[in-house]
C-alpha cells in the first residue's frame, strides 16, 4: 500500500504547493542556480498578451491540447476521420476514439530533437510537437495501435504491446538522416501502456482494454454530467502509474514525474520531493474536448497547473524573469533529474500562476474566462517558442539544454 504522504503527491494541488515552495526558496536568495528579477514580470506579460492578440484577435482561445497540433498548417486532419470512417459513431463511441488517439499521441509527445521531421505524402514537412502529433495521427489512421485489422481506428493493449522500435521508426520515418530523440524510450512507454491497460479493467474495460474505456469508467462518477478536471488526472495517475520509467522510487513506490529539491522540508517520506506529472497533465488538458464531446461538463480547470516544460520555462529565462547565476552553456546537457532542471520546472509551474494574473489583468478577463488552459495555448507555449527562435535561430532550442529520453520533456 502506498504511504499516504507519497500518495498525496499524485495531485495537482501537490504540484502547485511544492512548486511555490521552490519559488519562495529562490526569492529568498537560497538557490545556487537562479535569481528572480520580478521587475521583468511585466515584460513577460506584455509579450504573452501581444502573442495572444496576434494569434487570437477576438481572444476566442481554445484549450491548450494535442488537438491543436493535429491541425498543424491549418489542416484539420482529424476531421477527415470524423467525417469519414467515424461518421456513424454516437457521441460516446466518438469520445472513446478521441481518448484512444489523444493518449497515445500525448505519450509520444516528448521533445523530438532539432533534426527530426515528419513528411506528409504530398503535404507538409513538420518537426517538433506538431510533427509528432501528425505522425501519431497517421499511425492511428493506419491501424498502427490496434491488434484487430477489422477495427483499425482503435488503441488496445495487445496492439501497444506488439509495437517495437522498427515499427515506430517506420511510421515516424526515422532514419540515420532523420533521427528521433528517445525512440527506444517511446517504444518502451507504449509497451508499458499496453500492459497497464490490461491490468486495470475497472478503468480501461473488460474484453478489449483501451484508453477510451476511461469515458465509461468516469461516467459512473459523474451522475449529474459534471466531471472535475482533477478527477480525470487522478484516474490517469492511478491507471498509468506503472508506465513511467523506474527512476525516482521511494519506499518501493514508483513516483513517476517527480524530482528532488532541497527546498522541500517536510520531515516525512515525501521530504525533498517535487511532483510535476507533466505528461499526465498535458494528457488531461488533451482529454477535455473528448469528454466534452461525450456530453460531460468538465469543471475546475484551474485545479490543474501550468505545464513544466521547456517552452513555458524557456520564456521566463529568455525574457529575464529567471536569471541564471552562471551563464548557461548550450553544449552542456543537464539530466531531467538534476537539481537545476527540477528547480527550473518548479519555477515554471509557480510563475505561470503569477503570470496568469498579470495577463488576465491586461486582457480584462477573469480566471473563469481565461483559465490556465487558455493561457498556455494563447499564450506562453507559443511565446516561449517564438522568443527562443529569436534568441537562438533558426531551430530555437531551449535556453537550458536538457538530456532527455523521450518520456518527460
Amino acid at each position: 500500500m502506498t504511504p499516504p504522504e507519497l500518495a498525496a503527491l499524485r495531485s495537482p494541488a501537490a504540484v502547485r504547493a511544492r512548486s511555490h515552495r521552490v519559488l519562495d526558496h529562490v526569492r529568498a536568495g537560497r538557490s545556487p542556480h537562479f535569481t528572480l528579477d520580478e521587475a521583468a514580470l511585466g515584460t513577460v506579460a506584455d509579450y504573452v498578451v501581444a502573442v495572444c492578440r496576434q494569434d487570437y484577435p477576438t481572444l476566442d482561445i481554445p484549450y491548450h491540447s494535442r488537438w491543436r497540433h493535429f491541425s498543424a498548417g491549418g489542416i484539420d486532419r482529424f476531421a477527415v476521420l470524423a467525417e469519414g470512417p467515424l461518421a456513424g459513431q454516437d457521441a460516446r463511441a466518438r469520445a472513446r476514439t478521441m481518448v484512444d488517439l489523444a493518449v497515445v499521441s500525448v505519450l509520444l509527445d516528448a521533445g523530438a530533437g532539432d533534426a527530426w521531421r515528419y513528411h506528409e505524402p504530398h503535404g507538409l514537412s513538420i518537426g517538433r510537437s506538431e510533427g509528432l502529433a501528425v505522425a501519431s495521427l497517421a499511425m492511428f489512421a493506419a491501424g498502427g495501435f490496434s491488434s484487430d485489422p477489422a477495427e483499425p481506428l482503435r488503441v488496445d493493449a495487445a496492439g501497444l504491446i506488439g509495437i517495437d522500435a522498427a515499427t515506430l521508426a517506420r511510421f515516424f520515418q526515422v532514419s540515420a538522416d532523420n533521427p528521433l530523440v528517445g525512440l527506444e524510450g517511446r517504444v518502451a512507454l507504449l509497451n508499458r501502456l499496453g500492459h497497464a491497460l490490461g491490468a486495470r479493467p475497472d478503468l480501461f474495460g473488460d474484453g478489449v482494454a483501451q484508453p477510451g474505456g476511461l469515458v465509461d469508467a468516469l461516467a459512473a462518477h459523474a451522475p449529474l454530467g459534471k466531471l472535475p478536471a482533477a478527477g480525470i488526472l487522478a484516474a490517469l495517475l492511478d491507471g498509468l502509474a506503472p508506465i513511467w520509467p523506474a527512476g525516482l522510487v521511494a519506499e518501493g513506490v514508483e513516483l513517476g514525474d517527480v524530482g528532488r529539491h532541497p527546498a522541500i522540508l517536510t520531515g516525512d517520506l515525501s521530504e525533498g520531493l517535487v511532483p510535476f506529472h507533466k505528461l499526465s497533465q498535458w494528457l488531461t488538458y488533451s482529454l477535455l474536448e473528448p469528454f466534452e464531446a461525450a456530453g460531460f461538463a468538465v469543471t475546475g480547470l484551474d485545479d490543474l497547473t501550468g505545464l513544466p516544460e521547456y517552452r513555458n520555462g524557456g520564456l521566463f529565462i529568455d525574457l529575464g524573469l529567471l536569471v541564471p547565476r552562471a551563464p548557461l552553456d548550450p553544449g552542456r546537457k543537464h539530466p531531467v533529474t538534476s537539481e537545476i532542471v527540477v528547480e527550473w520546472r518548479a519555477l515554471t509551474v509557480a510563475l505561470l500562476d503569477v503570470l496568469a494574473d498579470a495577463v488576465r489583468e491586461r486582457l480584462g478577463l477573469s480566471a473563469k474566462a481565461f483559465p490556465l488552459a487558455k493561457l498556455l495555448q494563447g499564450g506562453t507555449w507559443t511565446a516561449g517558442r517564438r522568443i527562443a527562435a529569436e534568441r537562438r535561430p533558426p531551430a530555437g532550442p531551449p535556453p537550458l539544454a536538457i538530456l532527455a529520453d523521450g518520456t518527460v520533456f
